[in-house]
């Protein structure tokens, strides 16, 4: 316990400067929006979407230590086990998820070909394609854990899902 003590400051110090490198990428929208010139504008989005983070990460890692970044790496782990999905969901909530997580990915690809017909079809704000990558996230949670096994399949070559239920 005296060791947290002793390194507190750090600690906090640390996720100060990791929680900047986390939302530097932020910036880029003020960066955009300058009157710079496009090679200066190009380059430092490049670097607040992936330079800044990682050397920020790495710098907040250095400067809690390894003891301060173990603490934080078991504190995450422990909130994300907390809200983590469950293994086994029920019959109705995995549609349901399902439904959630494949209706933004298919806006999204028949959007082209709609919008080719329709014309005003592509015309959504932003918000509505926030809307639907926040869907797609919350179709993932909803569908549980089982499902990453499912999806994880898909990139394993030698992989069988079998199936713990008779479904027809």
């Amino acid at each position: 316990m005296a060791e947290k003590t002793v390194r507190s400051p750090r600690i906090t110090f640390g996720i100060f400067i990791m929680v900047i490198g986390f939302l530097s990428p932020l910036l880029i929208p003020l960066v955009l929006g300058s009157s710079w010139s496009a090679a200066t504008k190009t380059t430092l989005s490049g670097l607040l979407a992936f330079g800044v983070p990682e050397v920020l990460m790495m710098l907040a890692v250095a400067i809690m230590g390894k003891q301060g970044y173990e603490l934080i790496k078991r504190k995450a782990r422990q909130y994300f086990k907390r809200i983590a999905p469950p293994d086994t969901v029920s019959r109705t909530r995995y549609h349901f998820g399902l439904f959630l997580f494949c209706m933004p990915l298919l806006i999204g690809l028949l959007q082209p070909y709609i919008e080719y017909f329709i014309p005003s079809f592509g015309q959504f704000p932003l918000w509505v394609h926030i809307i639907l990558d926040m869907t797609l996230i919350i179709g993932i949670f909803v569908l549980g854990g089982d499902f990453w096994d499912k999806f994880s399949g898909l990139f394993k070559y030698g992989v069988n899902v079998e199936s713990k239920e008779n479904e027809h």
